[in-house]
C-alpha cells in the first residue's frame, strides 16, 4: 500500500511468513542472516534508542569500485524485540540518495496463526522522491533491484525453505 499525500508519502510492505517472530527478528537484525538475502549487506545494530544502525558491504560488493564500504546508515529510535523496531535510513549508494537525508523506517512483526507471522514494514518517504524510486524497486527493468520487494521476498524465501532466493539484481539475475 502506498500513501502519497501533498505533504506525505508513506509506503507499506506487508509479507505472511511461515516462521516464528523470533526468527524474522534474528533475520532482519543480524548480519548472518542479512547476508543471505535481499542485497546481502552485513547489518549492524546497536539495538538502543539512539543506537547506530549501519549496512555494510561485503567484500564481493567492495569488487565494484563504485561501491562505498558504509552502503545505508540509521538511528534506532523504537526497540521490542521479536515485535518492532523503528529506525532512520539513509542510503549512501549514490550523492543524490545521500542528499535527500534520513527517512524513517519501522518493522513490526506479528504472529497470525499456525506458525505464521505478519511482518510489515512502513518506510516514510516523504521528500526522498529518488530514494523512493529505488526503493519501491522502479529500477528493476533497468539493471537496479527489486526493492522492498525484492527483500522481503528473499528474507520469506530464505526462513521458509533454508535456501536464499537468487538475486534479481546480481549477475545470476541477469
Amino acid at each position: 500500500m502506498n500513501i502519497a499525500t501533498e505533504n506525505k508519502t508513506i509506503d507499506t510492505y506487508v509479507s505472511f511468513i511461515k516462521a516464528t517472530p523470533e526468527a524474522i527478528w534474528e533475520a532482519l537484525i543480524l548480519p548472518e542472516w542479512s547476508v543471505q538475502y535481499g542485497y546481502a549487506p552485513i547489518n549492524e545494530y546497536d539495538l538502543r534508542p539512539g543506537g547506530t544502525y549501519r549496512a555494510l558491504a561485503t567484500e564481493e560488493m567492495k569488487q565494484n569500485p563504485t561501491c562505498p564500504d558504509v552502503l545505508c546508515d540509521g538511528e534506532v529510535l523504537e526497540v521490542e524485540p521479536n515485535v518492532r523496531l523503528v529506525q532512520t535510513w539513509r542510503m549512501l549508494m549514490m550523492p543524490d540518495l545521500e542528499a535527500e537525508g534520513f527517512t524513517r523506517l519501522a518493522y513490526e512483526i506479528q504472529p497470525v496463526r499456525g506458525g505464521v507471522t505478519k511482518l510489515t514494514i512502513t518506510h516514510d518517504l516523504t521528500d526522498a522522491p529518488s530514494l523512493r524510486a529505488v526503493v519501491s524497486g522502479d529500477y528493476l527493468e533497468h539493471g537496479g533491484g527489486g526493492g522492498w520487494n525484492e527483500i522481503i521476498s528473499g528474507l520469506k524465501t530464505l526462513l521458509e525453505t533454508g535456501n536464499p532466493l537468487p538475486s534479481l539484481s546480481g549477475p545470476e539475475g541477469e
